[in-house]
């Protein structure tokens, strides 16, 4: 036996009772005042109660329900039938109605299926793309993420849905730098605007309903720059095979650089390269100059390390990064 209690209605329902027949036009009331007509196609009688197959007249989608209530007791979302003056739709205008509710369920079952076999493909794709070039010490991933609205102003909701996702680069840490993002952002076409270091691109949001650090123009539409920790190697793999199934949504690689004469304020700067420790390299010398390119290359500056047995400031980087270091201050070197 079945019994449903609304509370805030003060009203109970036996489900083991037959609310409406076949072929009875029943009403959803949704949110928002929104109203959709259906109808009976189908009732069937389980453990817990009737439960009613219904159909959009409209758009042949189906639903169920295994509670209808009379329209005299109408409070809230649900489904509701006329019991004064109950309205019914010809026979076989439902049996035609159900023929073409079968076709779309059919329909709409077969591109699931083919979006699932395309998603596996991707992911063994992705996967193995993946295993090649993502470091074994990396624990986070920079992304794009095109954001497209679904902002309604009328019932003041907000909210977007991303419509593409965009791998950016790795990070072996999981803190939220703005610079890292940048110079991850300069590699992919959609995201290369938010290289620029401008404040207004900068959000902190790392607060209760907040959506953490990222970079971008707009909240709910375009394209947001972030980071996202995944613990480990294997982790990035799992979480991003299907991505990376695309080969277009890989672009791990720094753009081009543009070739311009070097300023005279740095043509005498001479630096040398150390290694510093067993997972870290050290630039020294005449660093002032070269900041801002020791800067976009994730260093680190330290006014007090230690050098030939003395205190002096210097530029700290991973050991990793020490060919990309070398290649970038090769006219500079002592």
């Amino acid at each position: 036996m079945g019994k449903v209690t609304l509370l805030f209605a003060g009203k109970s329902y036996d489900t083991d009772v037959q609310s409406v027949r076949e072929n009875q036009i029943v009403i959803f009331d949704g949110p928002y005042n929104m109203r959709q007509r259906m109808v009976v196609a189908g009732i069937a009688h389980t453990q817990s109660g009737y439960n009613y197959r219904l159909i959009d007249p409209e758009t042949a989608e189906e639903h169920s329900a295994d509670l209808i209530r009379p329209l005299r007791d109408k409070f809230g979302i649900g489904h509701y039938y006329d019991d004064e003056h109950p309205e019914f739709m010809d026979a076989a205008e439902v049996a035609a109605l159900r023929t073409r509710a079968d076709a779309l369920k059919a329909e709409q079952e077969a591109a699931r299926r083919a979006a699932a076999e395309d998603a596996e493909r991707l992911r063994t794709i992705g996967a193995e793309r993946l295993r090649q070039i993502v470091p074994d010490d990396a624990v986070a991933v920079i992304i794009g993420e095109q954001h497209e609205s679904e902002c309604d102003p009328y019932t003041d909701y907000f909210g977007s849905r991303i419509v593409r996702t965009v791998i950016l680069g790795f990070s072996t840490h999981t803190r939220d730098l703005f610079p890292e993002m940048r110079k991850a952002a300069a590699r992919f076409e959609g995201t290369a605007h938010l290289a620029e270091r401008n404040a207004e691109y900068e959000h902190r949001e790392k607060y209760s309903m907040g959506h953490g650090y990222y970079l971008g123009t707009h909240r709910y539409s375009g394209w947001q720059v972030s980071k996202e920790s995944c613990r480990d190697k294997e982790g990035i793999i799992k979480r991003f095979a299907v991505v990376a199934g695309k080969s277009d949504n890989v672009c791990i690689e720094n753009p081009a650089p543009v070739q311009t004469a070097a300023p005279e304020t740095v043509a005498d700067a001479r630096v040398e390269i150390v290694e510093y420790s067993a997972k870290s390299i050290a630039v020294f010398g005449d660093t002032k100059p070269l900041r801002d390119t020791l800067r976009d290359l994730n260093g680190l500056f330290r006014a007090c390390l230690t050098h030939d047995g003395t205190r002096c400031a210097g530029w700290i980087f991973s050991k990793r990064r020490e060919q990309e270091v070398r290649s970038a201050l090769a006219a500079y070197l002592k």
